[in-house]
């Protein structure tokens, strides 16, 4: 190799050395503050999650994800930067997410309802709700599924796709509720008296709002019965307590009282001829 080649090829080396490197130089410091900035993001999010007091068993999940997805941006726009197309590599990649969305799509179904329900908080841990006719308190909520433990302690698990957009019911969710009932009394029987009695037992009763004041009325005559109708406000921790208490001592009092709770029943008249 004579003198003038020699020449040539450090001309060229020199000429991509100087197109080349300093889109390098460029992209390796585009990398290490993108990378900074990268972290600085994930970091607040998760601060902000943490504020909305998402379930910390998924915040990781979400804090992943997140940064997956800067980290490609990140590693696209350094390609862009050093000049290699990025056209193949979006297509591959473009390819490759489309074949697992449609492999995974119930998964992928019940992952974004599990960052809906997680985000919007219809219901938590601890709350007593009804999803999809399936009753329980709400043990955990996953990535994937909502955990329900019945009041018989089985476990239901469901699906957060169908639990998303599911109509959904949180009996626990204010602070109190309206405790309803029907008490049955026969035609022959006092309302008054039977109405006073039940009255009597919610005036009484600490655990019973007095504002809304109690609410005991005829509500329907019945083919057996008439019926009274009970409204009063509580607690909800004290909801079922008052329940079970006041269906015992009604039913004790108009024992005391004579006031009868009839049966259904049908009279049947034979005709002889």
């Amino acid at each position: 190799m004579d003198k003038e080649q020699l020449q040539d090829l450090w001309n060229s080396i020199s000429d991509m050395v100087y197109q080349y490197g300093l889109k390098i130089v460029g992209a390796i410091a585009v990398l290490v503050v993108g990378r900074i900035i990268v972290k600085a993001i994930v970091k607040k999010f998760t601060k902000t999650l943490q504020k909305r007091e998402v379930d910390p068993t998924i915040i990781p999940t979400i804090r992943g994800v997140v940064n997956v997805a800067l980290m490609a941006a990140l590693i696209f726009a350094v390609i862009g930067i050093v000049g290699i197309p990025t056209s193949g590599f979006i297509a591959v990649f473009g390819a490759a997410g489309l074949a697992i969305g449609l492999a995974l799509q119930g998964s992928l179904s019940n992952f974004a309802g599990g960052i809906l329900i997680l985000t919007l908080k219809p219901f938590k841990a601890g709350d007593f709700v009804e999803v999809n006719g399936e009753s329980g308190t709400v043990h955990s909520v996953t990535i994937i599924n909502t955990i329900l433990k019945t009041p018989d302690n089985k476990t239901i698990y469901l699906a957060n796709g169908s639990v998303a957009g599911a109509n959904i019911t949180n009996f626990t969710l204010e602070p109190k509720r309206r405790w309803d009932k029907v008490f049955g009394i026969g035609y022959e029987d006092d309302f008054d008296k039977a109405k006073k009695i039940i009255m009597d037992f919610l005036e009484a009763d600490e655990r019973v709002h007095k504002d809304p004041a109690p609410f005991v009325r005829v509500g329907n005559l019945g083919d057996s019965s008439v019926d009274i109708t009970v409204r009063a406000w509580v607690d909800t921790a004290e909801y079922w307590n008052l329940n079970w208490d006041m269906i015992e001592k009604v039913k004790k009092e108009f024992d005391k009282q004579g006031i009868s709770i009839p049966f259904p029943q049908r009279d049947v008249h034979v005709y002889n001829h």
